[in-house]
């Protein structure tokens, strides 16, 4: 079923995006109810081709963040694809791409060149770097940026020393989401002024903000009132905390956290004999003592016992998951997270709710991930197209690619 409905309907989206970043961020727009037209080259997106599934290009990264799109391949280096692409754009609200600016402009795709067929086009360019500064021209990947913004230091100084990535694409979905939401801005913006425009989302920028958020610290002052680093978070006790048969995941943060949980471990006067519970800030600074304090006790019942006792008490409390214990979680399940489509290419999949609930324009339908090129024809005849002019774009795909560029 074609999506028709949701807050974003209506809304054209060329999605020149490939990978993790720039298909997150369109697969938010799309399950909000926009046209995500997925523009693939004829190798198609490289996630096509990772995990179980791949043979078939619909591997399950791929069937992750393209949901709800239609794929459509256009060779942009033939003559062809340019002027179907081109001619597509016309028809758009949004054009959003992860190409670097001088690929873009090689392919003759630069904002004033796609401004020119459409005024009012959204241009939302997803990059690694501002493009003001000496990275400009660097390529991204999650990793790479997860090192440039400190990360790794991070999880050094948190754990044994040993940098580390966060075991996700973290850069990469935390940007797209940013970027979603920097679309759904300049929609607005467009409605209010009638201008287009272009907007680049470097990830770069995007992310130390979101790093030193936290660690800044003592040094978000000038001169500096202390160190960088939240010691709370950096704390090496806090992790996921041994109990007698697992562990359990409880925050005892605020005054009344630490109130109710002296009483439960039966310590009441620690409130008043023990200096380090004074107040939240005296606490942050003892904060890798306190939580080997918080080690100690809970090492003595079992997840069962203090899930219950930490429950009754107010203090937050959840048991550390697994992947099968998420597809099992019971709270899930009660708000049907989960549902299994039948995608005609690859049988059964798992999909997930979108996460947003509407009153007034909810998102509805359902349109599986699509297959390499599935509506190119489809897509090209709406966009103006004869039957003559598909014809030649499906010849140019056809064609074997270009010898890459030295």
């Amino acid at each position: 079923m074609t999506q028709t409905s949701g807050p974003l309907a209506g809304t054209r989206v060329i999605d020149l995006t490939a990978v993790l970043m720039g298909p997150s961020a369109t697969q938010y727009l799309a399950d909000l109810g926009a046209d995500v037209i997925k523009v693939e080259t004829p190798e198609g997106d490289s996630t096509r081709k990772i995990g179980p599934g791949s043979e078939t290009g619909m591997g399950p990264i791929f069937l992750g963040a393209n949901r709800n799109k239609r794929s459509v391949v256009l060779d942009l280096k033939s003559p062809e694809g340019h002027a179907a692409f081109l001619k597509l754009v016309s028809t758009a609200d949004v054009l959003t791409c992860n190409v670097r600016p001088a690929g873009m402009a090689r392919l003759r795709l630069t904002y004033e060149d796609v401004a020119a067929v459409n005024p009012r086009i959204v241009y939302v360019s997803m990059i690694g770097f501002s493009q003001r500064g000496p990275y400009a021209r660097s390529p991204a990947f999650d990793d790479l940026i997860q090192a440039a913004v400190g990360v790794p230091h991070l999880t050094a100084r948190a754990s044994d020393g040993i940098p580390r990535y966060v075991p996700m694409n973290i850069m990469d979905r935390s940007v797209g989401l940013y970027a979603f939401g920097i679309v759904t801005a300049a929609l607005y913006a467009r409605e209010r002024t009638g201008l287009g425009q272009r907007i680049d989302v470097p990830m770069f920028e995007t992310m130390v903000p979101y790093m030193l958020g936290d660690h800044v610290y003592g040094e978000k002052f000038v001169p500096a009132r202390g160190d960088f680093g939240y010691p709370r978070i950096l704390a090496r006790s806090r992790r996921p905390q041994r109990t007698k048969d697992g562990f359990v995941s409880c925050t005892i943060y605020h005054d009344h956290h630490w109130r109710a949980f002296t009483e439960v471990i039966g310590h009441p006067e620690w409130m008043q004999t023990d200096p380090r519970l004074r107040s939240m800030s005296v606490r942050i600074a003892h904060a890798e003592e306190l939580g080997a304090l918080i080690e100690s006790e809970l090492a003595k019942k079992t997840t069962a016992e203090w899930a219950e006792l930490l429950k009754n008490a107010d203090i937050p409390v959840f048991p550390v998951n697994s992947y099968e214990d998420l597809l099992e979680d019971p709270h899930l399940g009660a708000i049907g997270f989960f549902r299994d489509e039948v995608h005609p290419e690859v049988g059964t999949i798992r999909e997930t709710a979108v996460p947003s609930e509407w009153s007034a324009t909810p998102p509805q339908g359902y349109r599986p991930p699509p297959t390499l090129g599935q509506h190119t024809r489809e897509v090209l005849a709406e966009a103006g197209l004869d039957e003559g002019e598909i014809e030649a774009v499906m010849r140019a795909n056809a064609r074997p690619p270009a010898a890459a560029e030295p």
